[in-house]
């Protein structure tokens, strides 16, 4: 029996008098939230089930008001019941940007409202989030090494191979640091992205924001790491979007840097929650991911070998490790 499940029922009965409610899955993330669309009649909305043990609401609630203040397409939030770890929300539809990106005539109008959309999210006033801090950026990276190489691989580092880890990650964390800092979505990608009539994108999976690279969202969307695209395509949206900046202070080169080294510290950690979620939560289906992202990394390690010392200590180490993941 799924006891929230019914729990949820009930709330939603009660919350919109109505005992007549169609309930159906949505979705469910790589979290312990869940979605249900919820039907009345012509109508339809969602309900969130985050349990409170594993899942704080209050976030998601007050940012949403916040990106929505900026006018960011966020779902509005219609109703809520924090101590359940209950939200009812404006249904933005069921086709995010993955299941529109296979028509790839569409990508350059979708990637543009997307760079519109990342505009006004990092216009938000940074005072009001969290920071990202190296310590959490190095967490973050950790699961490199805890899920990736130790777990997925079975291979501990060497000293000499920890020396060079330790060494990247805090040239990544400096890479990091050096830039404007901005609003960051953490994952601004084609799954968080909805395709909507009005004011495309919807923008979704918001309640990790925090304060931090300017790059940070550019890395998210353009090197996906659930569709792949031409480093050429990914360096003309990124030019897009760097003329659309009101006079920044540095060069398009740099932005490029910061994109890929930034990009770099993303996709370690996400080659380690890949590896979590198989290992530790029984999601398997994240495990077909990771070519492409071990991918990035190989491609990253290859263009700055020659330029930062670091990157080529790390490559000399665990270019093959992370090889296993691409197909051969």
């Amino acid at each position: 029996m799924d006891t929230r499940f019914n729990l949820l029922r009930k709330w939603l009965e009660d919350t919109l008098n109505n005992r007549e409610l169609l309930i159906e899955t949505a979705s469910a993330d790589a979290s312990f939230r869940r979605y249900f669309r919820v039907t009345i009649g012509a109508k339809s909305l969602i309900a969130m089930d985050a349990p409170p043990l594993q899942e704080d609401c209050r976030p998601f609630v007050r940012l949403a008001r916040l990106l929505r203040e900026l006018k960011v397409h966020t779902p509005e939030v219609h109703a809520e019941d924090l101590d359940q770890g209950f939200i009812l929300l404006e249904d933005l539809g069921n086709q995010d940007y993955l299941d529109n990106l296979g028509d790839t005539s569409k990508a350059d109008t979708l990637y543009g409202q997307a760079i519109e959309a990342l505009l006004k999210l990092q216009q938000g006033d940074i005072t009001q989030v969290e920071p990202y801090t190296e310590e959490k950026l190095k967490q973050e990276m950790s699961l490199f090494k805890d899920w990736y190489l130790e777990k997925h691989l079975d291979q501990p580092m060497s000293e000499n191979a920890a020396t060079a880890w330790n060494d990247l990650q805090n040239i990544l964390c400096e890479a990091c640091a050096e830039q404007p800092s901005v609003w960051v979505h953490r994952d601004f990608h084609s799954r968080n992205l909805m395709v909507t009539k009005e004011n495309n994108p919807g923008v979704i999976d918001f309640q990790d924001l925090v304060a931090g690279p300017i790059s940070y969202d550019l890395a998210s969307i353009f090197k996906d790491c659930y569709i792949e695209w031409p480093r050429s395509t990914q360096l003309k949206w990124l030019n897009e979007y760097y003329q659309k900046l009101e006079t920044p202070n540095f060069s398009f080169e740099t932005l490029v840097q910061w994109y890929d080294l930034t990009g770099f510290q993303r996709h370690l950690k996400v080659l380690g929650i890949f590896c979590r979620l198989n290992y530790r939560d029984g999601k398997a289906d994240y495990l077909s991911d990771l070519p492409l992202v071990a991918k990035y990394c190989l491609e990253v390690m290859d263009i700055y070998s020659n330029k930062i010392k670091e990157v080529a200590e790390f490559s000399k180490y665990f270019s093959e490790q992370i090889n296993q993941s691409t197909p051969s």
